[in-house]
């Protein structure tokens, strides 16, 4: 057996980071897919649409951190529980959405509060609810797009939040004018947060009240067909169906495949705040061209082009509000920051052959002096790779933009890091950092 991951196990393992922006549990998107595919069986969809059906469910939400910051603005607080939240409501009925806004906007804070941060928001709920839609929707299809999905992925992601009776979001699409795919995992995805917040029968009742508004009938009516099939539910949460249900697509990725996967969720991963535009792909360049000045061969710089794009996937399950805080961070704030380097680790591994991406990706915030975090490792521990990814990553902090500050001048950076070289950084690395980038040369022509 082919130990290299295809595309769609790298896809499905990354999906779980996925979950964390949604405020999901781990495996959610997974899950969906599989319910997805259950029904797909049922309706008679060949393999191409099985294939497809299985690459909008776990891209579904690569456009939701596309939208976090504008949730986060509107609601205050922990733009998970919020959207985690919405998810377990009818947001089509204005009474329900007005009831949700008022209990989460702010939540425990004042009603002056709550009032306050409601009346700055322009439009009734549902126009709310159409923006947020859009911007998570077209970017998840941009996203699809990108890692050469068929055309079909791309409008099963675009329209997911369409209703069967039009009233969904955000373009009001209704019955058949909505792509098969998105009417699927249109339910699936609600279906997937009731069962595991309520349990089984729970969700087979919401689907059933919501059959012919939010759903189309027949696909209501083919989830019921295995209601009763428990050996399939209590499988459910088993990852490695793929292999099983679409054999075809256990063929080893390509590594342009995986180049471009990386380059996408790096996209995805600096949307999470509007502090970090391009941050990732920044942080690569910069590391890219020190490892070529420390003369590495090409499948290590691969390695480490990939490590810097990814590096901060675990800030995918660190709240906005903590992101873009203008002031400085309190304990317990610092703490969930520091939690991001293991949730990459986490998430890095779940994907055979990334163990040396995850190994960099995750140690760049460690330090020499052994101070540094998650797992607090010494020079003894770090390799000439981290070392580079650590310097890369705190030089693109330092002279970009951040919600506390203005980006530094190049001679105050290194003057700053420099303070630093021996405890925190590598004094070589520094020194190559230095070379190439403190003469004037344009940071964004690093590579």
């Amino acid at each position: 057996m082919d130990s290299k991951p295809s595309k769609a196990s790298i896809l499905g393992a990354l999906s779980q980071a996925l979950d964390l922006v949604e405020g999901q549990p781990e495996g959610h998107a997974l899950r969906s897919a599989r319910i997805a595919l259950r029904i797909a069986t049922e309706l008679g969809f060949d393999d191409d649409a099985k294939e497809d059906l299985y690459f909008a469910a776990v891209l579904k939400d690569s456009g939701c951190s596309n939208n976090s910051v504008r949730v986060q603005q509107i609601f205050g607080g922990d733009e998970h529980l919020i959207k985690h939240g919405v998810k377990l409501i009818d947001w089509t009925s204005p009474i329900e959405s007005v009831k949700f806004s008022f209990q989460t906007t702010e939540r425990g804070q004042s009603i002056g509060t709550k009032l306050r941060r409601m009346a700055t928001n322009l439009g009734t709920p549902k126009q709310v609810m159409n923006k947020v839609t859009e911007a998570r929707c077209t970017r998840g299809a941009e996203i699809a797009r990108m890692l050469n999905c068929r055309p079909e992925v791309a409008e099963g992601i675009k329209y997911l939040d369409e209703h069967w009776n039009g009233n969904g979001a955000p373009y009001g699409k209704r019955s058949n004018e909505i792509p098969p795919i998105a009417r699927i995992i249109c339910l699936c995805q609600s279906f997937e947060v009731f069962m595991m917040s309520f349990g089984l029968d729970a969700a087979y009742n919401m689907i059933r009240d919501r059959s012919g508004r939010w759903f189309d009938p027949d696909v209501v009516q083919a989830c019921f067909a295995f209601q009763h099939e428990m050996e399939f539910w209590n499988d459910i949460g088993r990852e490695d169906f793929v292999r099983a249900e679409l054999p075809w697509l256990a063929v080893s990725a390509i590594e342009t495949d995986i180049d471009g996967i990386c380059e996408a969720f790096a996209m995805i991963i600096d949307a999470k705040s509007s502090f970090t535009s391009e941050h990732s792909t920044r942080v690569t360049q910069y590391a890219v061209a020190l490892g070529k000045y420390f003369g590495f061969p090409e499948e290590r710089l691969r390695t480490l082009r990939r490590a810097g794009l990814m590096h901060d996937i675990g800030k995918l399950g660190v709240s906005t509000g903590i992101l873009e805080k203008p002031g400085k961070l309190d304990q317990d704030e610092f703490d969930v920051i520091k939690s991001h380097p293991k949730l990459s680790d986490l998430i890095l591994r779940r994907i055979p052959t990334f163990d040396d991406i995850a190994d960099i990706a995750s140690a760049h915030h460690e330090r020499l002096d052994g101070k540094g975090y998650w797992r607090g490792l010494d020079e003894d521990q770090l390799s000439l790779d981290v070392r580079i990814m650590t310097v890369s990553d705190v030089f693109d902090a330092l002279t970009a933009t951040r919600p506390y500050r203005e980006g530094l001048p190049l001679d105050m950076v290194f003057s700053i890091m420099n303070k630093d070289a021996g405890t925190a950084f590598d004094p070589d690395c520094l020194d190559a950092l230095q070379e190439c980038f403190g003469a004037g040369v344009p940071l964004r022509q690093a590579a």
